[in-house]
């Protein structure tokens, strides 16, 4: 097929499409940290701070709760109709929502519209990632795999950057949520010029794509369980860590002389974020995959675990590790994308890495649920996550039950 051999006009359409997919939900994973309080505290006057955390716990465990069933959903609906399709629905749906959020009048306007959004935001990943390794060369994909990883992060470090210059407040974060809606336009753009993957069209006429229950019968059934595995390690810690905790923390480090403080590390984490999916894919490609899943394990525990100690103060150093820190925890968002497709046949793809990169996403929601009892079992922000990026262990283990799959041609 065309799209195995040589790269085209075809090729470039499709790796752009996902690209600024990924880049867009990024833009909105970044965007809500920054407007949920601001919103709450508007449709709330007079609100605690207890209320307002616990309403930004229910906004955030809503979009990740929507997020697990859209990699679900929207992977079912890419390998019975088509990526394209699919994936420009997802688009279209996480725009909606999220400029639906302009117009709340109570907080649970914001719940039920990142809910919707975030179901969007759980199926473009898997959907893009399936149509750009479909399409492009199989020597390329550690390449590929990279900047698919690094996009999000783009779109993360765009609306930090936004953060650091421009305050969101109560008075004004209405506006920003119509910047989510923005993606609309590139929801239509995929619709109309973005074409369908050959090899999906190919492999759903030789046999019809029945993706849930293949997934969950063996033999994809131990693939499954592994890649949720490998996808839910670095999830939860990197919501215990640096997305999660750290920004908090930051707040609490710099004082309120320093309102910029968050943003900007914001900015040097989504830098290094960015730096970390571009390499470990193509190391990955050199060295295989597990090696490098091992590697960013150990090296993630010892960062995470030096960095959040209590003897820091907020400065050049401490934003040094931060980024050092976003880059080694974020390398295994570029890794995903080259390995996950590696072990789902193409019938089923979108479905099998699409429910495995959200499902950590339901442990993540019970955790942004219980933010607070977890910070008062701990006594503080850092020590909470010291405890939580203890997950990297399991995953020092867990990759030596799966196959190497580095030098072998996608399934069919």
């Amino acid at each position: 097929m065309e799209e195995h051999s040589q790269v085209g006009r075809s090729q470039w359409l499709v790796i752009t499409a996902a690209f600024l997919g990924w880049m867009c939900a990024g833009i909105i994973l970044g965007l809500f940290p920054l407007a949920a309080r601001p919103a709450v505290m508007n449709l709330l006057p007079g609100a605690t701070d207890a209320e307002v955390g616990a309403w930004n716990g229910w906004i955030n465990a809503a979009w990740l709760l929507g997020a697990a069933l859209g990699g679900l959903s929207f992977g079912w609906l890419g390998d019975r109709l088509g990526r394209v399709r699919a994936m420009a629905a997802a688009v279209a749906t996480f725009s909606i929502f999220t400029g639906a959020c302009y117009s709340a009048t109570h907080p649970w306007h914001l719940v039920l519209f990142r809910f919707l959004g975030g179901v969007g935001i759980g199926g473009e990943w898997g959907l893009g990632v399936a149509l750009v390794v479909e399409y492009w060369p199989d020597r390329l994909r550690p390449y590929l795999a990279g900047v698919i990883g690094a996009s999000a992060n783009v779109g993360f470090l765009l609306i930090a950057l936004v953060a650091a210059s421009i305050h969101v407040t109560p008075e004004s974060w209405r506006w920003i949520m119509l910047v989510g809606a923005s993606p609309i336009i590139l929801a239509a753009f995929i619709w109309l010029f973005v074409p369908e993957s050959r090899r999906w069209q190919a492999a759903v006429q030789v046999k019809a794509a029945q993706p849930v229950r293949e997934i969950f019968r063996p033999p994809l059934l131990k693939y499954t369980l592994l890649a949720i595995v490998f996808s839910t390690v670095p999830l939860v810690a990197t919501w215990g860590g640096v997305s999660g905790f750290l920004p908090v923390w930051t707040d609490q480090l710099a004082g309120p002389g320093r309102p910029d403080a968050k943003g900007w590390v914001q900015v040097v984490v989504s830098v290094g974020a960015i730096i970390g999916c571009l390499v470990a894919p193509v190391v990955g490609g050199q060295l295989g995959r597990r090696p490098v899943y091992f590697g960013l394990c150990l090296i993630s525990l010892v960062v995470c675990q030096l960095l959040f100690r209590e003897w820091w103060t907020f400065g050049t150093l401490f934003l040094i590790t931060a980024g050092i820190a976003g880059a080694v925890t974020a390398a295994f968002y570029g890794w995903m994308p080259l390995y996950l497709p590696e072990l789902f046949p193409t019938r089923v793809r979108a479905t099998g890495q699409g429910l495995s990169f959200n499902f950590g996403r339901i442990l993540t929601a019970v955790g942004a649920l219980s933010t607070g009892q977890l910070v008062g079992i701990f006594g503080s922000y850092p020590r909470a996550s010291s405890a939580i990026t203890l997950i990297y262990l399991i995953g020092l283990i867990v990759i030596w039950f799966a196959p190497e799959t580095k030098g072998k041609p996608l399934p069919d």
